[in-house]
């Protein structure tokens, strides 16, 4: 099998620090990781681009899609999902409703309280921004049998239940 960037990372690692000691399948590991969410966001921002969007409207409306209620939810648990201020929020849903990508209303219990539901084209947004993205992925996938995709969902799954479990990603 031919070289790739983590190899010749190691090499370069291995030649120049030889004071630091560390295991070349480790470093080889995390830095093919790196490459693979590399080339995911990659996909994704040019999905975003080809949309016209930015990534923090398209994180924004990719957030309110996939919630238990999609296309719904309330201004401040989407901030809390997202991880931003109400403020930020505020900011992010005035730029996705001039867009015509969402539109706040009053709740349907306490017209006090403000709903923001996705449009139909904001909706159609997101499904392009998709299968734009999808089709990369299933690019991507398409390196690897099916035995060997499973394989590797296992193990990446075994990493991820090791990490939440030790406190490291919510």
């Amino acid at each position: 099998m031919a070289k790739d960037a983590a190899d010749l990372h190691v090499e370069r690692w291995r030649d120049h620090w030889i004071d630091v000691t560390f295991d070349d399948e480790v470093e080889a590991f995390t830095v093919r990781v790196n490459n693979v969410v590399r080339f995911l966001k990659d996909t994704k921002h040019a999905a975003v681009v080809e949309l016209g969007m930015q990534d923090f409207e398209y994180d924004t409306l990719h957030t309110l899609m996939i919630r238990d209620t999609p296309g719904h939810a309330s201004p401040g648990a989407l901030a809390q999902d997202l991880g931003v201020s109400n403020a930020g929020m505020t900011g992010r849903l005035d730029a996705l409703e001039k867009q015509g990508l969402v539109k706040r209303m009053a709740g349907a219990d306490d017209r006090r309280r403000v709903d923001v539901e996705v449009t139909r084209a904001g909706a159609a947004a997101w499904r392009r921004a998709m299968d734009l993205r999808g089709r990369a992925e299933d690019e991507l996938a398409a390196a690897l049998t099916r035995r060997e995709l499973v394989t590797l969902n296992r193990l990446l799954k075994k990493l991820t239940l090791h990490i939440e479990e030790s406190g490291g990603v919510s």
